[in-house]
């Protein structure tokens, strides 16, 4: 029996949560689910809480199936996940400040979303005031031979979101980066609260805006699941033709700012030619360059009426990046920085869930359009391009692979687009209580999305996790040995966000 059936076999309750089920469980089971972490039976996908509950996602690698298990406390505490299985320490201290639960026994008690400005305590808890005192943050030490430490940010160069880097290093050796997000945390979860299915639907648009289709679809999957309602065929290949588009002008956009921080602008200028083309065809097709609010419950919002210029600039950006794919592998300057740079473990990125390009550089081969799945994609061909060495040119080279199976899927949408209605009225009346849950695949991975709805058909709760929240602490250990130097180039071949992780 494999531990999701045995965990579900042990459901003190059982919820109206579509479409993988969440249970009630007692302490007994909720430890034996932690250990099951421990041992890599299961993947820790997502933790959140409310007052008086803690909730935790798994899912299964091999099978996709997901689970979601709820822990009454009471007395504000729980069992603490951290404690035996790393990746939920992030988790757990944002849980302790958000909601105001306690992890027992986690070892790390420190805040991390809430840098003690906003004047509040447990803004999804029983919110309480509190001294915007702007505390000082605890930055791990390391002892050893002489070193020193070197903080970036959180304001950098260029137009980017904000974010900590403390490196502690010996000589130009990094001996350890450790992180300082939430400085753009933006109460998205306190937000949704109270809000209609227009309003939410709009904020889920903005968790990450460079991964907006895939988190509007997130938010509408979700929504339908809880509702009950099926969406027209022809609007589940409209959004994975979005989906796919998005996808495209995000990886091209990495590829050549990957090169660019490995002084190779030629990369950079070329492939953003190649970005700009997708995001006009995208503008000419939908309305908006980015596809923002395209994707809502129900449907798509738009209907595509002339698929050609998106099958043109599909043909113009293969023909475009083929001569880029052999200039960056030719170039010899360019791979001796890419190549065994910034080399991520893959036992690690598994046992972090890694999605994406992090991920798949390492080998796993996980991609929530196959499992747990959801269509249009059932019924097209595209393979999971995977990588083996986990270095920066792994990272470049899933992402390179990656183009080329979007491309093919644009044209599989294109040619078999069904004809028919793009979308249906949503009416969450009567849904009191129902919740819903989905994963999707945006270009860093999979996007996590739990919502409850109240007797208004409005949002009562919801719960966010973008696939940079398991990323970003691999991005530290990728960079343990080597050079100060070569962090901006690591950095990018990660691109974790800010935004969706700091909500």
């Amino acid at each position: 029996m494999s531990l999701r059936a045995a965990l579900f076999d042990a459901a003190l309750e059982v919820f109206d949560q579509k479409p993988w089920p969440r249970i009630r469980v007692d302490e007994e089971t909720w430890i034996r689910a932690i250990f099951g972490l421990h041992a890599g039976d299961v993947i820790l996908t997502a933790l959140w809480g409310e007052p008086g509950h803690v909730h935790m996602g798994l899912i299964e690698e091999e099978t996709g199936e997901v689970l979601v298990l709820s822990l009454a406390c009471p007395d504000g505490r729980f069992p603490s996940v951290g404690v035996t299985h790393a990746p939920a320490l992030r988790l757990e201290r944002t849980l302790r400040e958000m909601v105001g639960l306690v992890p027992d026994g986690c070892p790390d008690d420190r805040p991390w979303l809430d840098h003690s400005r906003w004047g509040l305590r447990h803004p999804l808890g029983a919110a309480e005031p509190a001294p915007a005192e702007g505390a000082p943050y605890a930055f791990l030490s390391a002892e050893g031979p002489p070193m020193h430490q070197i903080p970036v940010g959180p304001v950098h160069a260029g137009i980017i979101e904000p974010g900590h880097f403390r490196f502690t290093a010996n000589g130009e050796t990094v001996i350890r980066l450790e992180e300082r997000l939430g400085w753009v945390h933006k109460g998205i979860e306190g937000l949704m609260i109270g809000a209609d299915l227009d309003r939410a639907a709009a904020l889920a648009a903005r968790v990450s805006g460079d991964s907006t289709v895939a988190w509007s679809l997130a938010f509408a999957r979700a929504v339908e699941a809880a509702v009950g309602i099926a969406v027209p065929k022809r609007a589940h290949w409209l959004r994975a033709l979005m989906a796919e588009m998005e996808r495209v002008a995000n990886h091209l956009g990495d590829v050549g700012a990957v090169c660019n921080d490995a002084a190779f602008s030629q990369m950079l200028n070329r492939c953003g030619q190649l970005r700009e083309r997708v995001l006009r065809a995208a503008d000419v097709a939908f309305g908006h360059r980015l596809m923002m609010d395209r994707v809502v419950p129900g449907g798509t919002g738009v209907d595509l009426v002339d698929p050609r210029p998106i099958a043109e600039t599909a043909t113009a950006v293969r023909e475009g990046f083929r001569p880029l794919i052999h200039l960056y592998d030719n170039t010899v300057s360019l791979l001796d920085r890419t190549v065994t740079t910034g080399r991520l473990d893959p036992a690690l990125a598994r046992r972090w869930g890694a999605g994406g390009h992090v991920g798949r550089a390492c080998g796993r081969r996980f991609d929530s359009r196959r499992l747990p799945g959801y269509p249009p994609y059932d019924v097209l061909r595209f393979d999971v391009p995977v990588r083996e060495t986990g270095d920066v040119d792994a990272r470049v080279w899933v992402r390179i692979l990656e183009i080329g199976e979007s491309l093919k899927l644009i044209e599989q949408i294109l040619a078999g687009l069904p004809a028919g209605p793009h979308r249906v009225e949503v009416d969450a009346a009567g849904a009191a209580g129902r919740e819903g849950v989905a994963m999707t695949e945006a270009f860093r991975g999979d996007s996590f999305i739990w919502l409850r709805l109240d007797a208004e058909g409005r949002i009562a709760r919801a719960h966010f996790r973008d696939a940079s929240v398991f990323q970003w602490p691999l991005l530290e250990a990728a960079i343990a040995h080597n050079i100060v130097a070569d962090f901006p180039l690591l950095n990018k071949s990660f691109n974790c966000s800010y935004s969706g992780h700091d909500l």
